[in-house]
């Protein structure tokens, strides 16, 4: 059953790529520029099952490149394509005229997503615990897929944005890496990522891409050099001021229920890591005051924030549910096509504020 399903879906993508390539040949042909059909097609389903021959062989890495940016062409040229056909079929418009129109429409739709990914912005929140305790500042940030495309000059501006805020802890909410954490070896992302400042330190969690990769030990260790500590399935104290909880993603079918993990001392803030916001009634139930999460990518390309939004209770952004604050980032990276459209990357600064004296 699993490879009938595996079928249908190779088929149903091969049809929506002949589509799309049938449109642009028909545009090519309207300028007569349409030469040797053999390598047209072969060409374009290359490029369009780059992302898996990319995987294949890290030799065969430029092929996953070029698959990631057909995604971005994939989903919004169906849509460019079907309006098209409509336009020609049913208005004067000629082939040429409403091909132009779509091939901009599709650049311009490429340049500010691209914007959108590479240009981080910082978002701030103000919470009020009804603990006793010193005001504290919490950087999160969460799905840097650092690899290829969310690259090291990418992460060097989080360093640069987060040290900016002088926080007091910095929180990495999971798939830190794009599955593999060779390239993250590769190209020293681990030196940029020491430059990192907190009074308490810098900690981390898996995300599913982690567990994708199945390369943990070799994960942690690369943040370990990084001075990030991952916590899997663990809770901390830190300087006796608060409880800080990291949860296995739920790819992790054994992971432990978030009750194994609470905290004795429940006068202290507890605050939560956990990459995909699953269930929020749990840690509501059980006294956490912060929870983090990320994994959603708001959709990350428009409007795939409407899948999005009917999966998880809490999608994207900041949600009081009982005497919990929950909240989800859209993320730092991106997956995929380095692109964002209605979403941004972005990190997140913020201020716990403590009601008891």
């Amino acid at each position: 059953m699993k490879f009938f399903y595996a079928g249908l879906a190779i088929t149903i993508y091969s049809l929506i790529t002949f589509y799309i390539g049938w449109n642009l040949k028909a545009l090519l042909q309207a300028f007569h520029l349409y030469r040797w059909p053999v390598v047209f097609w072969f060409i374009l389903y290359l490029v369009a099952f780059g992302f898996i021959i990319g995987r294949f062989h890290a030799s065969l890495s430029p092929f996953s490149v070029i698959g990631s940016y057909w995604m971005f062409v994939l989903q919004y040229g169906i849509v460019l394509c079907i309006l098209a056909n409509i336009l020609v079929k049913w208005t004067p418009l000629s082939t040429k005229m409403v091909g132009t129109g779509a091939v901009v429409t599709l650049i311009i739709l490429f340049i500010l997503g691209t914007y959108n990914a590479y240009s981080p912005v910082v978002r701030y929140l103000t919470i009020e615990v009804d603990k006793p305790g010193e005001d504290m500042r919490v950087v999160m940030a969460s799905d840097f897929h650092l690899g290829v495309l969310s690259h090291k000059g990418h992460l060097q501006k989080f360093v640069d944005l987060s040290n900016a805020q002088k926080p007091d802890v910095v929180l990495l909410a999971g798939d830190i890496v794009d599955d593999s954490p060779r390239r993250f070896f590769k190209n020293g992302m681990g030196d940029v990522m020491k430059q990192l400042e907190s009074t308490y330190g810098v900690y981390g969690i898996l995300g599913n891409h982690e567990y994708y990769g199945k390369e943990i030990p070799q994960f942690k260790a690369a943040m370990k050099d990084a001075h990030v500590q991952i916590l899997m399935d663990e809770t901390i104290l830190i300087n006796n001021r608060f409880y800080l909880t990291g949860r296995e993603d739920i790819t992790e079918k054994k992971r432990l229920a978030l009750e194994a993990l609470k905290p004795k001392n429940e006068q202290l803030t507890w605050v939560v890591m956990n990459h995909t916001p699953n269930d929020l009634d749990e840690p509501a139930k059980l006294g956490v005051d912060f929870h983090v999460s990320g994994h959603t990518h708001k959709g990350q390309m428009w409007p795939n924030h409407l899948i999005t939004k009917r999966i998880f209770e809490l999608d994207y952004g900041h949600l009081e549910k009982k005497k919990m604050h929950a909240l989800v980032s859209s993320g730092y990276g991106f997956w995929g096509p380095p692109t964002r459209i209605g979403s941004r990357s972005e990190l997140w600064v913020v201020d716990l504020k403590f009601t008891q004296n």
